[in-house]
């Protein structure tokens, strides 16, 4: 219910803005679930935000859609991506997975749907950046490890860069995490957008995006 109502809301947001200000606008969108959708934070706390502050800061005049949903996995970030695609963005980070290796989901079906996510935005004409994601060994080392080599497979088949791990620096570090252990606190978001900045400045200089005059 609360992954449903998270959906409505995001369509409604992208129903409301005004059409001719979001056509103008450069957009990069962040597909994802609650650790995207900053679950436990304020929404200016959560990542996706925090990198379009960072974006505007060194002069890049981009809007962040933070596409996360809590309690997602792959195949609901594929069903949404048609919705997710009209935003026209330029670039798109795929960070997915978290749920399906939590409900220990086949990893055949993961890499199947981020294959799809990632082939689908590419089509669409934006340019792609992967977030790899790990479970714990307590699913069993086979499933783990299998798990794992799934985003750099994608990665590879699709030839878009990848992040070895959304929660670098940040799983199982307490100080970082909120009570349950799982989603980042507002100060495990910032670790996670420092990450991920220079991958997603990389993606920007590769295709020649200006800063803001």
């Amino acid at each position: 219910m609360r992954a449903f109502a998270a959906v409505l809301a995001f369509c409604a947001l992208v129903a409301s803005a005004p059409g001719s200000a979001r056509a103008a606008e450069r957009t990069i969108v962040v597909l994802g679930d609650s650790l995207t959708a900053g679950l436990g934070v304020a929404p200016d706390e959560a990542y996706p935000a925090l990198l379009e502050a960072r974006l505007r800061r060194e002069g890049f005049a981009y809007r962040v859609v933070n596409a996360g949903v809590s309690g997602d996995t792959s195949a609901g970030g594929l069903r949404r991506l048609d919705w997710v695609l009209r935003q026209t963005p330029e670039l798109v980070v795929v960070a997915l997975g978290a749920n399906d290796g939590l409900r220990g989901q086949p990893v055949s079906a993961l890499r199947d749907n981020l294959l799809a996510i990632v082939e689908r935005a590419k089509a669409a004409g934006a340019r792609v950046l992967l977030a790899g994601m790990r479970v714990p060994t307590n699913y069993g080392a086979d499933y783990s490890r299998e798990f794992a080599a799934v985003f750099p497979e994608v990665a590879k088949k699709t030839g878009v860069p990848m992040v070895p791990f959304l929660l670098e620096g940040v799983a199982a570090q307490a100080r970082l995490n909120q009570g349950d252990g799982i989603h980042p606190n507002a100060e495990g978001q910032r670790v996670i957008a420092t990450m991920l900045w220079p991958h997603l400045r990389a993606l920007l200089a590769k295709a020649g995006v200006p800063r803001a005059s």
